[in-house]
Order: structure tokens, then C-alpha cells, then sequence
């Protein structure tokens, strides 16, 4: 099993023994070898970049779950993973990049406020711009400038990939990587398609968690540390099982927490999603079972942008009283059963099983 992974320097990146892994000693190494890299960077960068640097940096460090990074590093442990784990890692610290790439185009098409308890990042550019006396309009530049800082966290994201591999074990990995790539913009423009039209497309909603949550977040992420250690196809197959279902859940999730959960907790306002229509199942289930009255309140109140918290207070009745709430607990919990299953089926290591089954409760049942 993984003992220790360093860093360039020397420093240890993560030290894991045959327990199972833990998530937190993945989310240092994916650390260390991110402030390693952005340091390296901003030590060779041109003055006036260090602040679009140091931007990244501190979206990167406020928080997130590293789902994806201990992800991969899961799936070379149920594939057998041996040898030296420091390329695992620096992968698995790939993955955390191109979400963040996905992240800030996210919040910048959604216009969204906050994000992990802050300032998203064309808001927080824009304020810099605007504080410094910046010309022209300052919430254009933030959004100009952020959309450069995703394609810059692309760019690491690939970087980091190909330095980090040798040709065979890129080989390996660059399929499952295009691969999620695709699949993850398939998922956004499913999402923006739905946007706008969220009351009872049930249908619609089950294949955009698909997309754009359960096989970005879960499957391929496992499949891409299974390649890097040459897993077989059973195994990719078991992983498969096990990630759908726990990543259709992990979503389910977010959608109960965006509708019901408290701010403080999730770093973002309960509102949002009502504000920009999103086609939840939570909403889709809610539309297809309202009467009358419900469903004319749903359509008045859900997609517009000046919801107030009274409003939204109203929604969210609605949501109870159709046993939108109760269904998609339910859902969750079925779907984590799935996995479960999936996991008493497989050849994985004891190690690697009990690590995703700790992972499956923590997903679903999560509270930010």
C-alpha cells in the first residue's frame, strides 16, 4: 500500500499505511503539490501577474472537499496500485485544478455572488480593479479576468498531468481524461439548457447529475487512477457501479443543501438555485406532483432573479408539502445502498473498500 509520497524538495507530500486512506492526509499531498506548483509559478511570473497568481491560490486554499483528488488515489488503491505513489498524487492534484477551472466558468455563467463563504472570483477581481481606480467597467474586467484565471487553472491542470507521467502511464490516463472532459461540458450545457424551465422535467435533471456530477466527480476520477495502475476491466467495471449511484447521491445531496441547508455551513446562499431557475430533480418532482396552486406559485417565484427570502420561504413549502424533500432523501438513500452493494461485490482491497464505503456515507449524508 502507499507508505510516503515527497515533493521535489524533499518534503513529504502524504504518509498512509495499509488503513485505510484517509482523506485528509490525501487533501495535504494534493496541497503541498499545489502550493508547490503556484509557488514555482509566482516566484517566475511578471510582477503584475503575481495578484491573478495569488487569486488562484486563494480560491484553491478556502476550502473544498477534494473529492476528485481522493478519488483517484482510491482507484489505484482497488486496482492494486504499487510503486512509487508521488505521480498518483501529482495526478490526483491535476483533477483538483480542472475543477477549479470549472468551478470559477461556473460561477461566472451563473453570475453567482458567492462561493465557499467568499467573494467568487470575478466578484473578488472585480472589487480589486474597482478599488485601484481601474478604467472602463469594473465588473466586466472581473469577469474577463476571471475567465482567463479558469483557463490558467486548465492550463496547470495539463501541466501538471504531463510532467508528472511517464509516456506509458499517460497513455493510459489521457482517454479517461478526455473522456471526463467531454462528459463535464456535456453536463453544463444540459445545465443551461434546463435553466429557465425547472418545473417537472424529471427526466432531464437525472441525466444532468449524470453528466455533469456522478461520472466527473466519482467515476472517472476512479477509472483515472485505476488506469494508472493498470487496472483491469472488472475492476473499472466495479468502480463504475459503486460511482454512479454515490455520485448521483453526492449530487442529490448538493440539491437538498442548495434548497434547505444553512449558509454558514455550505458557503453559499439557499437561494440561489431558486433565483436562476436550476432544474433540480428536487424541483422537477415538486412540479410534477403540485396542484394548481402550487404549480402556478412555483412558476411565478422559481427563476426569478429578485427573489426575496419570503419567496423563497414559500418555495421551499411547496417542496415539503409534495414530498419533494422526503423523495429525494429516499432517492439518496436507495442510491447509497447501490454502492454499498456494488462494494460488497467487488475484488477491491480490503483497504480501498473500506475507504469508499466511509466515502459513501460521508457523500451522502454530508452538511456542506
Amino acid at each position: 500500500m502507499l507508505i510516503a509520497a515527497t515533493g521535489a524538495d524533499g518534503r513529504s507530500l502524504i504518509a498512509l499505511t495499509d488503513a485505510a486512506p484517509d482523506l485528509r492526509d490525501v487533501r495535504q499531498a494534493v496541497d503541498a503539490v499545489l502550493t508547490e506548483l503556484l509557488a514555482a509559478k509566482r516566484r517566475s511570473a511578471a510582477p503584475a501577474l503575481r495578484e491573478l497568481i495569488d487569486t488562484l491560490h486563494g480560491f484553491l486554499f478556502a476550502g473544498g472537499k477534494r473529492v476528485r483528488p481522493v478519488m483517484c488515489i482510491c482507484g489505484w488503491y482497488a486496482a492494486g496500485g504499487r510503486g512509487d505513489p508521488e505521480p498518483v498524487v501529482r495526478v490526483a492534484a491535476s483533477l483538483e485544478l480542472f475543477h477549479t477551472f470549472a468551478l470559477i466558468h461556473d460561477d461566472v455563467m451563473d453570475n453567482s455572488d458567492l462561493r465557499r463563504g467568499r467573494s467568487t472570483v470575478h466578484r473578488s477581481l472585480a472589487d480589486l480593479h474597482r478599488s485601484r481606480g481601474g478604467p472602463g467597467n469594473a465588473d466586466q474586467f472581473g469577469r474577463n479576468a476571471a475567465v482567463l484565471l479558469g483557463d490558467l487553472a486548465l492550463a496547470l491542470s495539463d501541466e501538471l498531468l504531463h510532467t508528472s507521467l511517464t509516456p506509458d502511464q499517460l497513455r493510459a490516463a489521457l482517454p479517461v481524461i478526455d473522456t471526463m472532459r467531454t462528459e463535464v461540458v456535456f453536463g453544463q450545457y444540459l445545465d443551461l439548457l434546463g435553466v429557465g424551465r425547472p418545473i417537472g422535467d424529471l427526466a432531464h435533471a437525472l441525466e444532468l447529475i449524470r453528466f455533469k456530477t456522478a461520472k466527473y466527480t466519482v467515476e472517472r476520477p476512479l477509472h483515472l487512477g485505476g488506469a494508472l495502475a493498470g487496472c483491469a476491466t472488472a475492476v473499472a467495471n466495479a468502480c463504475t457501479a459503486y460511482a454512479l449511484p454515490i455520485g448521483e447521491a453526492f449530487q442529490l445531496r448538493d440539491d437538498l443543501l442548495g434548497a434547505f441547508g444553512d449558509p454558514a455551513a455550505t458557503g453559499k446562499p439557499a437561494i440561489d438555485d431558486f433565483r436562476e431557475g436550476k432544474c433540480t430533480v428536487l424541483m422537477a418532482l415538486a412540479g410534477a406532483r403540485a396542484d394548481p396552486v402550487q404549480l402556478r406559485l412555483l412558476h411565478a417565484l422559481v427563476g426569478r432573479p429578485d427573489l426575496t427570502e419570503e419567496q423563497a420561504d414559500a418555495v421551499r413549502v411547496v417542496l415539503e408539502a409534495t414530498g419533494a424533500r422526503l423523495t429525494v432523501e429516499r432517492m439518496i438513500a436507495r442510491r447509497c445502498r447501490r454502492a454499498l452493494s456494488a462494494l460488497d461485490r467487488a475484488a477491491f482491497p480490503q483497504s480501498a473498500t473500506a475507504a469508499l464505503r466511509q466515502l459513501a456515507f460521508a457523500l451522502s449524508a454530508r452538511t456542506s
